[in-house]
């Protein structure tokens, strides 16, 4: 027998998540310098991380030898102080996919249902998928969450509601308001999810800690690995009420985020000027790109991230053309929208350097002889 023959049914029909391509085997595919490659594919920070987390994690690494400390306690607290909610109210996670992988440990099996937008982030649908349970996509008009078609999407089967915002790959927001009229209507069988991993690239950020009071059942994740600009570490974490991140902590695995980790996601915290400066040239960055690309003719959806949703006319060819000069974005098939690419924010030079290439592709295709015509 093979492993195939032995390994649990549902496995061979789970996706498997295809990160963007990396930089040095674009570089090699390409036979390009690894230095020159521009990868804007993967919503990560441009600028990197502040100093004070690059500084804090250059001083854990002299303490390797050692376990890292399991609860995570001086990060929960910091964070903690940061969400002005008690530290018993936080866990910290692999990143926060891992907080969803243990929402999934705690409420999933086969004959629940999941529901979500149709356009949100695929990891929701993979962890459905693992643990037998029922993804339930509902449409997402104008790139958006429709929360009406969700709460009439919600059965007695469904356990988890996840409603990111700002979303990804769309960067559109829901309404705070209207969301939280939306978690609060939420039948007492069902915990909703809102995954603020985009949320410090708002101003002011959103504000959800009524909810726990209101003895709705939600969780809040954030991740590190965006504006804080801490991707390779894979910090997360999330907050909610004191009873369900107990239950988490429960199905979590021992020392489940490192010690670097820790100190790098704590002097991230507590660099403020840093976010706010990375928060600022988004914007521009924002700007920059989506007004290059409407001039080009591409829609771009309206984004409160830090990334564009563009539209485009043959989206695998661009990808192609733009990895063979070195440029990485991101193709959104899998999302179902074959005719889009995603373009994260970079650098002013690095926004530049994609409009450029994506302009001279173009008048290249349009230079090219009609082949009806031949």
């Amino acid at each position: 027998m093979t492993y195939t023959d032995l390994v649990k049914k549902p496995v061979l029909s789970q996706p498997v998540y295809e990160p963007g391509k990396p930089i040095e085997i674009v570089a090699k595919e390409f036979g390009l310098e690894v230095g020159a490659i521009v990868k804007l594919a993967s919503n990560e920070n441009p600028l990197g991380p502040s100093p004070k987390a690059l500084d804090a994690a250059c001083k854990a690494m002299e303490s390797i030898n050692l376990y890292p400390e399991g609860g995570g306690v001086f990060l929960r607290t910091a964070i903690a102080e940061a969400r002005a909610v008690d530290p018993a109210q936080v866990i910290l996670g692999n990143g926060s996919n891992e907080i969803f992988e243990l929402l999934g440990h705690l409420f999933l099996g086969p004959g629940d249902e999941v529901v979500f937008g149709a356009q949100a982030f695929i990891v929701y649908k993979l962890v459905t998928l693992l643990f037998g349970a029922t993804p339930v996509e509902i449409p997402m008009p104008n790139y958006s969450h429709d929360l009406e078609a969700m709460r009439e999407a919600v059965t007695e089967r469904t356990r988890l509601v996840f409603i990111p915002t700002p979303n990804n790959p769309t960067g559109t927001c829901v309404d705070e308001e209207a969301l939280k009229a939306f978690i609060l209507a939420l039948p007492d069988h069902v915990v909703a999810v809102i995954d603020e991993a985009y949320a410090e690239y708002l101003n002011p950020e959103p504000d959800f800690r009524e909810l726990f009071a209101s003895g709705s059942k939600v969780l809040c994740t954030r991740t590190f690995s965006k504006i804080y600009g801490l991707a390779g570490l894979r910090i997360g974490y999330a907050y909610g009420d004191p009873e369900l991140v107990d239950l988490l902590h429960r199905v979590r695995q021992p020392f489940n985020t490192n010690a670097v980790a820790q100190a790098a996601a704590l002097g991230a915290l507590n660099d403020l000027e840093w976010v706010d400066r990375c928060r600022k040239d988004n914007e521009t960055g924002l700007q920059q790109l989506t007004s290059g690309l409407n001039a080009l003719g591409h829609e771009v959806v309206p984004s409160r991230a830090n990334f564009v949703l563009a539209s485009n006319p043959t989206p695998g060819e661009t990808f192609q053309f733009l990895q063979r000069m070195g440029v990485i974005v991101r193709p959104v098939e899998a999302y179902g929208l074959p005719g889009h690419l995603r373009i994260s924010v970079g650098t002013p030079e690095q926004n530049a350097s994609v409009l450029t290439l994506i302009k001279e592709m173009e008048m290249t295709r349009r230079a090219r002889p009609d082949p009806t015509l031949v």
